[in-house]
């Protein structure tokens, strides 16, 4: 059974930093096979796309909205994937998904991120 597991949430004021994880677990395949995912709920759509990252080469990619701020990366050892997060803003707060494709689409159960003073 595939399992993604966020962490790392919590309560920042603006211009703070978090790093959120995801760890995987019962993936068919090795997790450097897999494209990585990080979304958030966005207005006016189901969900953003904030960040991907490729498989063993490490190609990312941002949303307009947070490049330049965030930065993902992947332990392909310990299959976890990370999303670090500074000069965070409160239009930041969202629940962030952490995502992955194989055979299904999975998704984690979230992690809360408010960005308030």
């Amino acid at each position: 059974q595939v399992r993604l597991v966020e962490s790392g949430g919590g309560l920042v004021q603006p211009g703070g930093s978090l790093r959120l994880s995801c760890a995987a677990s019962g993936l068919t395949f090795s997790f450097s096979n897999y494209v990585m995912k990080w979304y958030r709920p966005a207005p006016g759509k189901e969900r953003e796309l904030v960040a991907f990252i490729r498989d063993a080469g490490g190609i990312t990619n941002y949303a307009g909205s947070v490049k330049g701020r965030f930065t993902i990366s992947r332990d392909n050892v310990k299959n976890t994937v990370y999303l670090q997060m500074n000069s965070l803003k409160p239009e930041d707060t969202a629940v962030y998904y952490c995502n992955t494709r194989g055979s299904f689409e999975y998704w984690g159960q979230g992690t809360q991120v408010t960005v308030s003073s």
